[in-house]
């Protein structure tokens, strides 16, 4: 059984900051990629930003933005690799979105190459005054 479970989300002020949290748990033989995406109502979902784990061609720990997100967004991943994190800065009303986490991982046996994908549950983030 693996789980995601994303944390951290709530209200919060024009300008202001959050940091979300996810975490990848049960039997995990490999990570290949997290990333976190945001869905605001009435838009579809968007990726914000991504990073590879031990199971990626790419090597471990390559980050990636989507177009827009560098700079306000900042994605990092703890020593626990099933572990990252998304700091927001100076956020904005139309940052207002359900942020879900993702993870492609590998539950084994050991030799398996097969990844597959799980999504957490969501954490509404509010921008507002």
């Amino acid at each position: 059984q693996v789980k995601v479970e994303e944390s951290g989300g709530g209200l919060v002020q024009p300008g202001g900051s959050l940091t979300l949290s996810c975490v990848a748990s049960g039997r995990i033989l490999s990570i290949k990629l997290m990333a976190w995406y945001r869905e605001a109502p009435g838009k579809e979902r968007e990726l914000v930003a991504s990073v590879t784990g031990d199971g990626s061609l790419r090597g471990p720990g390559k980050i990636d933005y989507a177009r827009g997100m560098e700079g306000r967004f900042s994605l990092s991943r703890a020593n626990d690799k099933g572990t990252v994190y998304l700091k927001m800065t100076n956020l904005k009303p139309e940052d207002t979105a359900v942020y879900y986490c993702y993870a492609s991982i590998n539950r084994g046996p050991f030799h398996s190459n097969d990844y597959s994908d799980y999504w957490g549950q969501g954490t509404q983030v509010t921008v507002s005054s």
